[in-house]
């Protein structure tokens, strides 16, 4: 079987796989494509080397179908579509007797911590399987993941209808927050930098500015007469932007901080005092973000044909992390079991 993996100092190679028949306890996935994400860029550029192990065959946002079912395991069958929520926790530490097990204290990150989606035949713990519903298709299945980090921002920001949002950053989580947020209720204006992109989240029908040109303050304090944002949702990473959003949320308004910062930023927390804003993290996902995650891309909430931007074979995934970290595409599929090209 093919993968693709990360040799360490940015470098990916197409390996061959040795197909292990499933542990108990497992199942054994045929998965038929894989989502590269900005996580994946990081492993791919050399950026994450002393968390990673090599060569790691990487990749989380996955869909695909039970090839083999391991001893045990109860409730599926060979052909059943799939896809993973690739957190395994321990149960014993703080954050998991507190009931948050998703942001456990010694989490694994699958894909990250240990072997990933771009292998064409995966083994993964039954517990992180997630099914599929009958006509949702295995291209857009592999947003579950993505459109799920959305769904927990957005539960994050306890978000009421008729709320006035404020997204800064429109790569793909934060056309997918939007996407969410306007399905929720609210008034979205979302703020973006590249104007590829910003003709892209036009086209869906989403209000959108450039903060190189336009007054966002002004814009945002005349579509709020005065008061403010609601919510205020961080998902760029740039240090401006953590700026921009004390000023832009309204007394007592939220932001939620939604892009991984590899730098301690500055934030105006005398904004914070004066308007007693609430100041939120959002990590990852629950099983129930899952859940609804799968429910907006089955009803065609989630404008997942406009995102994703190309379907590429194993062999090109180096090319692929090229055009996404250049910004030349918004979101490449992997097709890992080569089926769109047979």
């Amino acid at each position: 079987m093919k993968g693709t993996a990360y040799d360490g100092a940015g470098r990916l190679r197409t390996v061959t796989v040795e197909a292990e028949p499933p542990g108990p306890g497992e199942l054994q996935i045929a998965v038929a494509y894989c989502g590269l994400c900005g996580t994946d860029l990081h492993i791919a550029h050399g950026n994450m080397d002393a968390r990673v192990r090599t060569p790691l065959i990487f990749g989380h946002e996955a869909s695909g179908t039970v090839a083999a079912v391991g001893p045990g395991v109860d409730g599926w069958a060979v052909g059943d579509p799939l896809t993973v929520m690739p957190l395994i926790w321990d149960g014993t530490c703080a954050a998991c007797l507190a009931g948050h097990q998703h942001i456990c204290q010694n989490l694994t990150f699958v894909g990250i911590d240990s072997p990933g989606a771009l292998q064409q035949r995966w083994n993964v713990p039954a517990s992180i399987a997630v099914p599929l519903p009958a006509g949702l298709d295995l291209r857009t299945a592999a947003l579950v993941e993505p459109v799920a980090v959305a769904v927990h921002d957005v539960r994050r920001a306890e978000l009421q209808v008729g709320d006035h949002v404020v997204v800064l950053g429109g790569g793909p989580i934060g056309v997918l927050i939007a996407s969410v947020a306007r399905h929720a209720g609210a008034r979205v204006l979302m703020v973006e930098i590249d104007a590829t992109r910003r003709r892209l989240i036009a086209g869906l029908g989403f209000d959108v500015l450039d903060p190189a040109d336009d007054d966002l303050a002004a814009e945002v304090e005349h579509r709020t007469a005065g008061t403010g944002a609601d919510v205020v949702f961080e998902v760029s990473g740039a240090a401006a932007a953590v700026r921009s959003a004390t000023a832009l949320a309204k007394v007592r308004g939220t932001i939620v901080v939604v892009a991984i910062h590899p730098a301690p930023r500055e934030i105006d927390l005398q904004r914070v005092f004066w308007r007693e804003l609430r100041l939120v993290g959002a990590r990852v996902y629950r099983r129930s973000d899952f859940a609804r995650a799968i429910e907006l891309l089955h009803q065609g909430v989630i404008p997942a044909g406009e995102l994703i931007s190309g379907v590429v074979p194993l062999e090109e995934t180096a090319a692929a992390v090229a055009d996404l970290s250049s910004g030349r595409a918004m979101k490449i599929l992997v097709d890992v079991a080569g089926q769109e090209q047979a």
